[in-house]
């Protein structure tokens, strides 16, 4: 199996390096792991989705206009 380092990974997902040792760390990336002081990753480990929530838009569809009533 090929292995790639943290700084590829972060490289080829986008996102920083450190970003992806958080993620080693939490046990969130399959497969990772640490040799000596260097995080190991599998060349085909697939990216943790994002775990944040996002803010929903409000839903205004059911408000009455200003003005529309008769």
């Amino acid at each position: 199996m090929d292995y790639l380092s943290a700084k590829e990974v972060a490289e080829k997902w986008n996102i920083s390096r450190r970003r992806v040792q958080l993620l080693c760390e939490e046990g969130r990336i399959e497969g990772a792991f640490k040799l000596s002081d260097v995080w190991v990753i599998p060349k085909d480990a697939e990216k943790p989705a994002d775990r944040r929530k996002t803010k929903k838009k409000p839903d205004n569809s059911g408000i009455d206009k200003i003005g529309s009533e008769g």
